[in-house]
């Protein structure tokens, strides 16, 4: 490649980031909506080629996940609210257990002078607006309520998700085509094998980490709530929502359980074994079942390059690059895999030293 090429490819890659970084805001809904469209475009193709049209298999496609998505909300905002109260309602154990109990072994370990945690008043402060907004999606609604643009523009985004997905499913296999013959004919065969194996594994990741996060909060909240906790559903399923990044989900799970479990039980601290049983019966699933059937070794993400997406993806672009901060980590991966593979045959590579470098080494 001449030299003029590589700048041309580098301004429009500057160029690409830039508008990214500036039109983050707005991109959200069409993040969603991709992402949405990527899942769902297997089974359109499945139904395409049993000869259901396009547009009757995307519309049925698009009408079984809108029911699937407005039925998640409604069986879960029930068992939410119905955990969060009971959390707001034992506030009060949380901060007696934290006075007597957390703060006084912690200022004999460490020798400090700890004062004891007042935040009675933030209790009672989150009871009144928890009982006024009459529960958690009324809550939600309010807070949002409060700016009728900000109302407006949720509303919008979220009207556009359903009809970009809509588009990008009929027109999934036209947009492809399209792309690839945008391609310069010399580069087209790479980007096109490249292109297959990010795509194999954005699969493996968005697919089957979906299917692992659901499995595992299911396994935590099922195995808290038969240990006899309280907030088990809760910690249940945010532990496995947050499982997506490497051991976060185990260790935010694990450490709610355990304060939850021995407020709940007075101190007791056998109450640890049943908690550690039901992380560790977790853990063993995700890493001898779990990732292995449903994601597979071809992400080939390190935890802390994992930790590390996550982090620059909201530092940089907010809530839109957490959101894609994995599939772009993902899709890294892959060309890094291919520029070490040039790398290996480079020249660079494999040049012997030279004479005077023998030399030079000898004396």
């Amino acid at each position: 490649m001449s030299a003029d090429r590589r700048w041309w490819w580098l301004a429009i890659a500057v160029v690409a980031v830039a508008l990214i970084w500036l039109l983050s805001p707005i991109l959200m809904p069409f993040a969603v909506a991709g992402i949405l469209a990527y899942l769902a475009a297997p089974l359109v193709g499945r139904l395409v080629r049993l000869r259901v049209p396009r547009t009757a298999a995307t519309l049925l496609v698009l009408l079984l996940m809108l029911v699937l998505l407005a039925a998640l909300p409604l069986l879960a905002f029930p068992m939410i609210e119905n955990q969060v109260s009971m959390l707001l309602r034992n506030w009060p154990h949380y901060l007696a257990w934290t006075n007597n109990e957390v703060l006084p072994w912690v200022a004999e370990r460490l020798g400090l002078d700890i004062e004891a945690l007042d935040l009675s008043a933030l209790r009672e402060t989150l009871m009144q607006h928890w009982q006024v907004a009459g529960g958690l999606a009324t809550r939600v609604l309010s807070a949002v309520g409060q700016s009728w643009m900000t109302l407006l523009a949720w509303l919008i985004n979220l009207g556009l998700i359903p009809v970009i997905t809509f588009y990008l499913l009929r027109d999934w296999d036209k947009l492809l085509t399209q792309a690839s013959a945008l391609l310069p004919r010399h580069v087209a065969p790479i980007v096109i094998k490249l292109t297959r194996e990010c795509d194999e594994v954005l699969a493996s990741f968005l697919r089957g980490q979906l299917w692992v996060m659901i499995a595992l909060g299911l396994v935590y909240a099922i195995g808290l709530w038969l240990a006899g906790l309280d907030l088990g559903l809760l910690i249940g399923f945010i532990a496995g929502a947050v499982s997506f990044v490497p051991y976060l989900g185990v260790i935010v799970g694990f450490s709610a359980a355990v304060i939850a479990g021995l407020v709940q039980h007075g101190g007791d601290a056998t109450i640890l074994l049943p908690v550690a049983l039901v992380f560790g019966v977790g853990q063993l699933l995700e890493s001898l079942v779990l990732t292995p059937l449903l994601v597979g070794d071809r992400i080939g993400l390190h935890p802390v390059a994992v930790i590390f997406a996550v982090l620059a993806g909201g530092q940089l672009f907010g809530a839109f690059g957490v959101l894609l901060a994995l599939p772009v980590a993902a899709v890294v991966v892959v060309v890094l895999r291919y520029a070490y593979g040039l790398y290996l045959k480079s020249r660079f590579y494999d040049e012997p030293p030279s004479a005077g470098g023998k030399a030079a080494g000898k004396a």
